[in-house]
């Protein structure tokens, strides 16, 4: 039997092994959807509210069209939740967003355990996967609206193609690559650095086998995987010139990080965490990452054995293409910098200042904690030849147990989606009980960025409200509110609240509704306009 027989009997093995990783994937996400569904989990995080919101209003607004997209935020995620937000029901009880969040759950298991079997064993890249899979904030995070669940599987399946591309030079797999990198960088700005680095590692094979063979059918791929990472950034930067005036108005813009961080930073507050300090700042992130995979007193321990893995599996399968799985290891420098120099901060409960926000984050070393602590297992086991029959059992009952801890105790993610939702969600169920109880015709006059949750748990139809999504409509009913809507939701401080102190003719107070931790939210009766 030839070589390339034998090469194609296991890579068929190993897709039917994939397969069956991928069915049991998608059966323990639907256990933990139908678990979140009946507890209610679904819409805690204000993020997974917002990206549900900017979806809908795509079609469901008064200026409908891609520019609801917006500029901040990526587009792909709230794309793939078009079909999905249609559905009113979906829309509001949040199953929209896990109809985008389980496959990708399913994906990024498929992907790892493919990604492993390239150099464990059948039981080595269970544990592995088992460790990724069964993480209980991921199982979380992929029944929301929000899009961890889908960048670590566009993490997971790039370097698994770069990787299949440098054993076996395919021009279809160095596209197959580049699409998942263009869809990572339409979903995170991670995705834009993640991009620019696993090109550096599709390019190396490409200079060293083909540098005289230029009509090679992998050479015309490589320019054509090429010219797709640098259009799709720049495909971006010319939709936010066009539509708002700056390319970079996700950077810089009203709504951008740095303006969120110089509008909520109290003044003569303390400076938070990691800023202008790399090295603070890398320890945050890394910590957060820590706290989400294992117990407290064990996130040392998995940090050290997933750099011994990493050192180990570099050493042991240097002549096997090992190098591109360093990629998943590009969040801690990227992380570091972004809270040292980017204004994303990341607070986290067992350091100063005591709090949950942005945790997430750590979620993205999730993968390579998974597979370099898996790469650990045959190191040893090769050492000690009468341990590989309880090694990877042991280690298996280890990560179960791992996960059970984790669940009992509550997902870091999960803690903080609860923590900073108790007064959000209140205060939207409350002003959601009033505005349905108000005559369900006419437009309301209302800014959405913070509470479309009230609006969304309402069932109302965001076409019919003014908001600051629809731009010029917005600016003319600030100029005289009374004149253009029927009725006026005004929160404390918000350009509403403002519109309504400089033009309050023709307006009626009809309700003030209150919550703790929340700016009250005053509801005005036009009497001009009746319909």
């Amino acid at each position: 039997m030839s070589f390339l027989t034998l090469t194609e009997i296991k890579t068929d093995a190993i897709r039917r092994e994939t397969l069956i990783v991928a069915w049991a994937a998608l059966a323990i996400a639907l256990v933990s959807l139908a678990y979140c569904v009946r507890h209610g989990t679904l819409l805690l995080y204000g993020d997974a509210v917002s990206h549900l919101h900017i979806a809908r209003r795509v079609f469901d607004s008064l200026t409908p069209g891609y520019r609801q997209l917006g500029s901040v935020w990526l587009p792909l995620p709230h794309i793939l939740l078009l079909p999905f937000v249609w559905n009113m029901a979906w829309w509001r009880n949040g199953l929209a967003g896990a109809c985008v969040s389980i496959p990708s759950y399913v994906l990024g298991c498929a992907g790892m355990y493919r990604l492993a079997r390239i150099w464990l064993s059948v039981p080595a890249a269970i544990v592995a996967v088992a460790f990724y899979g069964l993480n209980p904030g991921l199982l979380y995070m992929a029944t929301t609206a929000m899009n961890e669940p889908l960048f670590l599987a566009e993490m997971i399946w790039a370097v698994l193609l770069i990787v299949e591309f440098q054993r076996s030079p395919n021009h279809k797999l160095l596209l197959q690559a580049g699409l998942v990198l263009v869809c990572a960088i339409f979903t995170r700005y991670d995705g834009w650095v993640y991009a620019a680095v696993a090109w550096l590692f599709a390019t190396w094979p490409v200079l060293t086998q083909y540098r005289r063979r230029w009509r090679e059918p992998v050479v015309g791929a490589w320019v054509l995987f090429t010219a797709m990472l640098v259009a799709a950034p720049s495909l971006w930067m010319a939709y936010n010139a066009k539509q708002f005036g700056d390319p970079l108005d996700f950077m810089r813009g009203p709504y951008s990080a740095r303006a969120i961080e110089a509008r909520t930073t109290p003044p003569g507050s303390p400076p938070r965490p990691g800023i202008h300090n790399m090295h603070d700042a890398a320890l945050y992130f890394l910590k957060a990452a820590e706290l989400g995979a294992a117990p407290l007193s064990l996130g040392k321990l998995l940090c050290w054995l997933s750099a011994g893995g990493t050192l180990a599996a570099l050493w042991a399968f240097r002549r096997r293409q090992i190098w591109p799985v360093l990629l998943l290891w590009l969040p801690l420098p990227f992380y570091a910098y972004s809270v040292a120099y980017g204004s994303v901060p990341i607070f986290i409960p067992v350091w100063r200042p005591f709090s949950w926000y942005n945790t997430r984050y750590g979620m993205e070393l999730l993968p390579a904690f998974a597979f370099f602590a898996g790469c650990l297992i045959p190191v040893l086991t090769s050492r000690a030849p009468r341990l590989q029959r309880y090694a990877v059992p042991a280690t298996l009952l280890l990560v179960v147990a791992n996960s059970v801890v984790l669940l009992r105790a509550r997902p870091l993610v999960f803690q903080e989606a609860v923590v900073n939702a108790r007064t959000r969600v209140a205060f939207e169920t409350a002003l959601a009980k009033t505005l349905a109880g108000l005559p369900e015709q006419g437009l309301i006059l209302m800014r959405v960025s913070s509470d479309v949750g009230a609006l969304q748990q309402a069932g109302i139809p965001l076409r019919r409200t003014v908001n600051e999504g629809d731009y010029l409509i917005w600016q003319h009913a600030l100029e005289n509110p009374a004149q253009s809507v029927s009725l006026v939701v005004a929160l404390d401080g918000d350009a509403v609240s403002d519109a309504v102190q400089r033009h309050p003719q023709g307006l009626q107070l009809l309700n003030v509704v209150c919550s703790t931790g929340q700016p009250c939210a005053h509801i005005y009766h036009s009497r001009v306009v009746t319909r």
